[in-house]
């Protein structure tokens, strides 16, 4: 059974909600937080990004930049630009991109069904990123981002969802990018309590570093203070959406070629791992194939479906493919978390981006993936492995700044 709960949200005015809410702080670096947070003295990244707060020339610290995180969140409070709700609360939050619609669950999630194995992930987890996010968390003694969840299908809480979402909205809006934001308050908080009761099991689609800092933090604190299981810092905030609803884009790949070799040499290695053709698909269309892009051509490449162990959840996907046939064997990347020669290009960018690494020299090939789909994250997650790094975009991203989880 998942273990939720119902929490007193701190979260905007109703009027100055589009003027806060901001992307999660991991899909920017600093200067473009500062150039999205300019002219807008409540944007949320004040408060996820301080370092924004300061000039690129002082001598900054972590504990300098989260202490302004601190007074920022504090003065928002103070100025009326947030509000905190008198009673512990369940909300429905729904984005709409285009034609997707995805409605999830905002509540509170126990550390133990993380640190037991019932929230499971599917990504290696990087310690100084832990540890920067746990003390910024420590240091504002809130949560400011939620956990992006994902569950698997359950009838009597999309009952419950689909009744709460014919109410007035607490929220609606549209952000810049065209994609719509509603949030709902929950009639009756512990009627989702109850349903969460028969899930067994919860997969973090995005959001590994939040919710391992947040764990980590809850921890230390109850070792600190002694077993409090009521305690608000045992909890995380997260998202918790019905797996099908979910929207996978590929996350696209554009390489070096060190070796300075023509097409026809690298259209020869390609063709001995399957049929290689040329193509008007710049995206394909079904796993185990890529399309491939270079000297303003596309070609599609397909492996050869008899190698391919399909009972193997992680040596199956696309991802772990192309590293072990592709990237390792013919461009030498052995690691690509660290090797320079390749970068990642998010799905969302679209194949024009591809195009442009490669048409301006930058790059040598690009290579657009067919979408890890949720049943693979779920199989890999099942099996306690991890999948090769830049395997998911998840789209859209959840907006911070709507709830903050306050820890005490």
């Amino acid at each position: 059974m998942l273990r939720i709960r119902a929490f007193k949200a701190i979260r905007p005015r109703k009027d100055l909600v589009e003027n806060v809410v901001e992307l999660p702080y991991d899909v920017m670096n600093t200067e473009e937080a500062r150039e999205m947070a300019q002219g807008r003295p409540y944007s949320f990244l004040r408060i996820t990004r301080p370092e924004i707060e300061f000039s690129s020339e002082d001598d900054l610290d972590s504990e300098k930049i989260n202490e302004k995180a601190k007074e920022n969140l504090q003065r928002y409070l103070r100025e009326g630009v947030f509000v905190e709700d008198a009673e512990a609360n369940i909300y429905l939050y729904r984005q709409r991109m285009g034609t997707h619609v995805q409605t999830g669950i905002v509540a509170c999630a126990h550390i133990d069904d993380y640190l037991q194995g019932r929230i499971k992930r599917h990504e290696f987890t990087r310690k100084d990123k832990e540890e920067d996010r746990k003390r910024h968390v420590d240091a504002v003694n809130a949560h400011t981002g939620p956990v992006f969840l994902a569950y698997p299908d359950d009838i009597s809480l999309q009952v419950l969802m689909d009744r709460d979402c014919t109410q007035q909205p607490l929220y609606e809006f549209v952000t810049h990018d065209g994609i719509v934001h509603t949030v709902w308050v929950a009639k009756e908080p512990l009627l989702y309590v109850r349903a969460f009761e028969n899930v067994q099991t919860a997969y973090i689609a995005d959001g590994h570093h939040r919710a391992a800092s947040a764990v980590k933090l809850g921890d230390e604190r109850r070792r600190r203070d002694g077993a409090k299981e009521d305690a608000a810092y045992l909890h995380f905030m997260a998202v918790l959406f019905p797996a099908s609803s979910l929207q996978i884009l590929p996350y696209n790949r554009v390489v070096e070629d060190s070796q300075n070799r023509s097409s026809d040499e690298i259209l020869a290695a390609f063709a001995k791992l399957g049929k290689v053709e040329k193509t008007s698909l710049k995206a394909p269309v079904a796993p185990a194939n890529y399309s491939i892009y270079m000297d303003k051509q596309w070609y599609l490449l397909t492996l050869d479906p008899e190698s391919i162990d399909k009972d193997d959840p992680l040596t199956s996907l696309d991802a772990a493919l192309l590293q072990e046939r592709v990237l390792g064997p013919i461009f030498g990347i052995v690691d690509p978390r660290s090797d320079k020669r390749i970068d990642f290009v998010g799905g969302i960018r679209g194949t024009e981006e591809l195009e442009r690494r490669v048409d301006s020299g930058e790059m040598r090939v690009a290579i657009s993936m067919y979408p890890t789909t949720m049943e693979q994250i779920m199989a890999v997650s099942d099996v306690g492995e991890v999948m090769p790094p830049k395997s998911t975009w998840f789209e859209p991203k959840l907006r911070s700044g709507l709830f903050v989880h306050r820890l005490d």
